[in-house]
């Protein structure tokens, strides 16, 4: 199950398992994000969460985490990051307001399998700037998807991502320090899946992987401060953030995004890619 470079190699029965933890990671995201609203508290968020998970009879790989590392271990089933907070927002009493964005990263464990999603927010009418850079971010994940199969490169998964998000008028902030990854029996796996990079670089995809794209991008820099809770990761100049991420399978026939409600259907077909689900 385990190739060259400790990269986890998916049997058709175990990308299905992970296929339930993404169904309830999608669930949990989209009950989130309907309760993102003024007035509601990060803590709000995250206690819906905790239902999810409950309902399905699924564990969180988010509670917890950390806790072998010398560190608090993380205390809540989401990270939950407002405005000027790029990741690992720890849920808390913080009221959202009117034009806020909110970017909800939150997983699921269903039979030892995994899945990882995230999605950015706006709560109420937000400005202009806000909302397209959480489409810029949204677009650039779809980009770095629409790379995979089998025989392409990580690096292609990468480049894909930096080129769609420098490709607007505007400029964003590109975040380095944290990447997407590959999934399975672990939340984070081999291999690393950078939101920067140059093509036909890194390790070959094959039939079997599951991979987690995440970009993260700013309305200004790309330096990040972590805060004293030592989970926290905000933007050093103040400026807003966004976050998108799906868990992506890669099938024998296409692509299965494990983390959407329709597999990724409407989105792989639009930019001609095989949609691949498992029966």
């Amino acid at each position: 199950m385990l190739g060259r470079n400790r990269i986890q190699i998916k049997t058709p029965e175990q990308i299905l398992t992970m296929r339930r933890a993404g169904l309830v990671v999608a669930e949990g995201l989209a009950a989130m994000g309907a309760a993102a609203v003024p007035g509601a508290t990060t803590a709000d968020l995250d206690r819906i969460g905790r239902e999810v998970l409950a309902r399905n009879n699924a564990s969180s790989n988010f509670l917890n985490y950390g806790a072998d590392w010398g560190i608090p271990p993380y205390p809540g089933v989401a990270c939950i990051s407002v405005n000027e907070v790029i990741v690992h927002g720890i849920p808390d009493a913080r009221e959202l307001h009117e034009g806020d964005t909110v970017s909800v990263d939150y997983g699921a464990i269903v039979d030892g399998w995994h899945g990882d999603g995230a999605r950015t927010f706006l709560v109420g009418d937000v400005s202009d700037e806000v909302r397209e850079l959480s489409e810029a971010t949204r677009e650039s994940m779809w980009a770095g998807i629409a790379t995979i199969a089998a025989g392409a490169r990580i690096g292609d998964v990468s480049a894909a991502v930096q080129i769609s998000l420098e490709s607007h008028e505007r400029s964003y902030g590109i975040i380095r320090e944290y990447t997407g990854h590959g999934i399975g029996t672990e939340m984070h796996m081999d291999p690393d899946v950078p939101n920067w990079g140059r093509a036909h670089r890194g390790p070959r995809i094959t039939t079997g992987m599951c991979l987690c794209v995440e970009p993260m991008a700013t309305l200004g820099s790309e330096d990040t401060a972590t805060l004293d809770d030592e989970w926290t990761v905000r933007t050093v100049d103040g400026s807003w953030a966004s976050h998108w991420e799906n868990t992506v399978a890669v099938t024998d026939t296409g692509l299965w995004v494990l983390t959407e409600p329709d597999g990724g259907k409407a989105e792989l077909e639009a930019r001609g890619v095989p949609f691949g689900p498992i029966d």
